[in-house]
């Protein structure tokens, strides 16, 4: 059942998460990512106004990409996570940590081991930007 595998409050709905109403919605992030079983597929566990808040689990390299007009939040929540960019720089996030990637801006994201993350993005931010590839993930499946 989805709700499980999103940790979220036992009772409450996918409809209360998106229901502005439902005041006493919580998802618990790590226990909704460690419920994931693809690498690299994103779900949604919330809505901030127009903003998604995302779940993902994480291990190898994903693909290159920018977001032309959406800047995106990444919160690690176990692990690592080095998100590299042109020429050389890279951040390293450890448990606990965010890191802002400004919209327009190539970036790369790596983990080494498996790392469980939280997205917070533009409820218009497509997986890869404009880029096409086997990881993609449409936004309807990244609410499934």
């Amino acid at each position: 059942m989805a709700e499980q595998r999103l940790g979220l409050h036992p009772g409450l709905s996918l409809a209360t998460v998106f229901d502005a109403t439902g005041f006493d919605a919580t998802v618990d992030l790590r226990s909704a990512a460690r419920g994931l079983t693809e690498y690299w597929s994103p779900k949604v566990v919330a809505r901030v106004n127009d903003q998604f808040v995302k779940v993902a689990k994480l291990r190898g390299a994903f693909a290159w990409h920018s977001h032309a007009a959406e800047d995106e939040l990444f919160y690690v929540l176990e692990g690592t996570l080095r998100i590299e960019y042109e020429e050389g720089r890279a951040v390293e996030l450890r448990a606990g940590s965010i890191h802002v990637v400004p919209r327009g801006v190539l970036h790369h994201p790596v983990a080494a081991e498996e790392c469980l993350i939280a997205l917070v993005e533009t409820v218009t931010t497509e997986h890869t930007g404009g880029l096409a590839t086997p990881l993609t993930k449409t936004i309807e499946e990244q609410l499934a």
